[in-house]
């Protein structure tokens, strides 16, 4: 839990500090009750990336208390991915092989805005890394029910500029998503390849928000 701490008091800038920024720059509507979607998802991944946090007796991550209701979807969901895997080679080695919750600063990362160009330290951490593959991903728990919806997603939760904000930092070639949805425990995939569509939609999201940081808190 102290690793996990000293992350979010870190300077470098993180994705998560970009998404702040954006919601103070354009606010919007929230939908449903984002702390309690928050909560769930970080069950999830801490029972699938930090197993050592979990105290399935207690049902409590650290010292956070969940519901029997939300425990027993939250095994669901995980069993459901572990199903997937069987026939998924690619989830099947992040599962048996990917470097959980794994941490990573880029000092001096070099950014682009129009013709202007300036300078932020950054950092990022993987729920998934492959060391062998030199690429990563992320894990997400959703209200998606298909495949069209969890593209949907996508775009309206900014993961695009999540994965081309951790690519740059890794300068991998290519990541990955796996959702689980909570509304029937299907698993949705989505691979990010170095400047597709989707790099290039999330890299342009970040880029503008990264100057903003740039010009209003560095």
């Amino acid at each position: 839990k102290k690793m996990q701490d000293t992350y979010y008091q870190r300077s470098e800038v993180s994705n998560s500090d970009l998404t702040e920024l954006k919601n103070l720059l354009y606010p919007r509507t929230q939908y449903g009750d984002k702390e309690k979607a928050f909560k769930f998802g970080s069950l999830v991944d801490a029972m699938l990336t930090e197993p050592e946090r979990v105290r399935y007796d207690k049902h409590t991550v650290d010292d956070v208390l969940y519901s029997s209701e939300d425990w027993e979807l939250a095994q669901a969901m995980i069993k459901s991915l572990r199903m997937e895997a069987r026939h998924d080679p690619l989830l099947a080695q992040v599962l048996a092989k990917a470097e959980t919750q794994r941490f990573m600063v880029n000092k001096g990362q070099r950014f682009q805005y129009g013709n202007f160009e300036y300078t932020l330290d950054t950092r990022c951490k993987w729920d998934w890394w492959l060391p062998t593959f030199g690429f990563g991903g992320d894990l997400k728990t959703t209200f998606a029910s298909s495949q069209k919806q969890f593209d949907e997603a996508i775009d309206f939760f900014d993961w695009d500029r999540s994965r081309a904000w951790y690519m740059d930092i890794a300068g991998s070639r290519q990541d990955f998503i796996y959702g689980i949805s909570k509304k029937n425990q299907k698993v949705f995939k989505a691979f990010i390849r170095r400047n597709d569509p989707s790099y290039r939609k999330g890299k342009e999201k970040y880029e503008e928000l990264a100057f903003r940081w740039w010009m209003l808190i560095s």
